[in-house]
């Protein structure tokens, strides 16, 4: 039994070679060759990771490898080892200690525009589609506009395109010191602004122009029909501050110095009007604004008898957005709804 048992191990070695040779001539057997394993390598131009220009960027604007790296959402040795080899290739430290803080070299000073406008260009370009479907799109579009230019523009807008396109979303920033710099870095779309902060290298339009009134209470008796210079500078004023100091109210203190009484100071237009009810104090709208306000709430319009600017509201986008299908379809509905608005002279205040 032993030897029969040696005997059919050997007799079945090579059947075994003779069936697997079969199952392998076999076409309709599926192939066992090994398979090749990728190995993804970094996309290089002139020795540089493009995939480092994204964490070049970020760390030129934060100047602090840990903040890059939380706005990345990447560990800090990791955008440590991202600084090193950006080092390596530009041959320069980049970010160095001045004191307690960090500062950019000569160098990344001048890469700072540069790389924002390289990386915009290519946002701009991945993101740019051959035609726009606003009944189909969910894209998310930014604006930097006061409540004022809300209340007296994009009301309209909004219902509209709340109609025409409702997956889209509108998203509004207050007005800020940095809204050029968010312009230009990409960080939004449109910026809606008095035309001396508009930035000249962006492109813009001019929406609407508008002038200024003071408004009272209508049971506010100590204040006439209008005030003068002496008497607007000696009143109790309800003003607004938002990240500084808005058109008319810059103008006044460098012209006229600060008012005499700053009784309450807010951060949007519309709690203006409100908070003169039952007092004798003053706030300076905007006239479309003012008129709103004065069939929503009880104040009326007071003349100011003393010279003052004149608003010109501009809008701004960024010149690598101006052929953006969803981009050119938003603006230009603004544009419209704009140009729709009446001239301030006729409005009858």
């Amino acid at each position: 039994m032993v030897g029969s048992t040696r005997m059919a191990q050997k007799s079945n070695l090579p059947m075994r070679r003779i069936v697997n040779s079969h199952i392998r001539d076999d076409p309709n057997r599926p192939s066992r060759r090994p398979v090749a394993r990728l190995h993804w390598r970094a996309m290089r131009y002139q020795r540089l990771d493009l995939n480092l220009l994204t964490a070049l960027r970020v760390l030129l604007a934060e100047r602090n490898v840990t903040r890059a790296g939380e706005s990345l959402h990447v560990s800090q040795p990791a955008m440590s080892g991202m600084l090193a080899r950006l080092r390596e290739y530009f041959d320069d430290p980049l970010i160095v200690p001045v004191g307690r803080r960090m500062e950019l070299t000569p160098l990344a000073e001048t890469l700072v525009d540069k790389v924002n406008d390289l990386m915009l260009r290519v946002d701009a370009t991945l993101s740019t589609r051959p035609e726009f479907d606003p009944t189909a799109s969910h894209r998310r579009f930014s604006i930097v506009a006061s409540d004022y230019l809300v209340q007296v523009l994009m009301l309209d807008v909004l219902r509209e395109i709340h109609h025409e396109a409702p997956g889209i979303t509108i998203e509004f920033r207050q007005p800020s010191n940095t809204a050029a710099i968010d312009l230009e870095n990409g960080e939004v779309d449109f910026v809606i602004n008095p035309a001396r902060f508009s930035t000249p290298n962006q492109a813009s339009t001019v929406l609407f122009e508008d002038t200024y009134h003071a408004v009272v209470a209508t049971d506010n008796t100590d204040v006439g029909d209008s005030l003068t210079l002496a008497q607007f500078k000696a009143s109790h004023h309800v003003t607004l501050e938002n990240n500084g100091r808005p058109l008319f109210e810059t103008w006044f203190v460098s012209e006229h110095g600060l008012p005499d009484h700053q009784d309450v100071i807010v951060n949007n237009f519309g709690l203006l009007p409100q908070l003169l009810q039952g007092t004798r104090r003053v706030a300076t709208l905007h006239t479309r604004m003012a008129l709103q306000s004065a069939r929503q709430w009880p104040v009326r319009l007071v003349k100011l008898d003393f010279e003052a600017p004149r608003l010109v509201e501009t809008m701004q986008w960024h010149r690598y957005r101006d052929l953006d299908p969803g981009s050119q379809w938003l603006r230009e509905k603004i544009i419209a709804h704009a140009k729709a608005l009446p001239a301030v002279e006729q409005l009858g205040a």
